[in-house]
C-alpha cells in the first residue's frame, strides 16, 4: 500500500508542467516587448552587457509587479538597456532590511 502510494505521487510529480523562469538579452528586444513579457510571464532573467566592463555580462529576476516578489524582498524600480532606449523601466525585488546599522 505505503509503495504503491508512493508511486501514485512520483508519478503525478512528474506529469506536472515545470514552471522554469524565460532568459531573455535585453538589447535585442525593444522597452515595449520588455514590459509585454514580463507582464504575461510575471517574472524574467533578464540579460544586458556590463556598462564598465567589456566582456561582462549582467542578468537579474525582474518582475511584473511587487506582488510577485519573494516574503521580505520589496519590488525596486530598476532600469535595463534595450533596443530603442538604454533606460527601460523594470521591476526588481531586493531584500527587505530590518537592521538600523546597516
Amino acid at each position: 500500500m505505503t509503495k504503491r502510494l508512493l508511486l501514485i505521487i512520483c508519478l503525478v510529480a512528474i506529469s506536472l508542467p515545470a514552471h522554469a523562469i524565460s532568459r531573455y538579452n535585453t538589447p535585442s528586444l525593444t522597452c515595449d516587448r520588455i514590459q509585454t513579457i514580463l507582464k504575461s510571464e510575471n517574472a524574467a532573467i533578464l540579460r544586458f552587457p556590463s556598462p564598465r566592463i567589456a566582456d561582462l555580462t549582467l542578468y537579474d529576476v525582474y518582475v511584473s509587479h511587487e506582488r510577485y516578489c519573494d516574503y521580505g524582498e520589496y519590488g525596486k524600480t530598476a532600469y535595463v538597456p534595450a533596443r530603442d532606449t538604454r533606460q527601460c523601466r523594470v521591476t526588481e525585488c531586493k531584500p527587505v532590511r530590518n537592521d538600523p546599522d546597516r
